[in-house]
């Protein structure tokens, strides 16, 4: 499964536009954020890049969930949003 890792400094566009990619070549695709404005920034690219997947018959779904990271050797608990098409 591939992993994208958004910050608060990601621009939602081009983050919409890896998330289309990636999820053409897996169908499956994960996005880690930790903290507020990260989040905030991937709630935006689901919603793009929905759009952009839209026209092959696809709709994206998340499903959120916490994962336990290491970031510069400190535990952090970041949201991971699973994305992928609706059965």
């Amino acid at each position: 499964m591939e992993v994208l890792k958004v910050s608060s400094k990601s621009k939602p566009n081009s983050v919409a536009g890896a998330l289309a990619n990636a999820f053409r070549e897996k169908q499956t695709v994960e996005i880690q954020a930790v903290g507020a404005g990260s989040l905030n920034q991937a709630i935006k690219a689901i919603a793009i890049a929905r759009g952009y997947v839209a026209p092959t018959g696809k709709d994206l779904i998340c499903v959120p969930a916490f994962s336990d990271i290491v970031i510069d050797g400190e535990e952090r608990t970041a949201i991971k949003l699973i994305v992928e098409s609706r059965k």
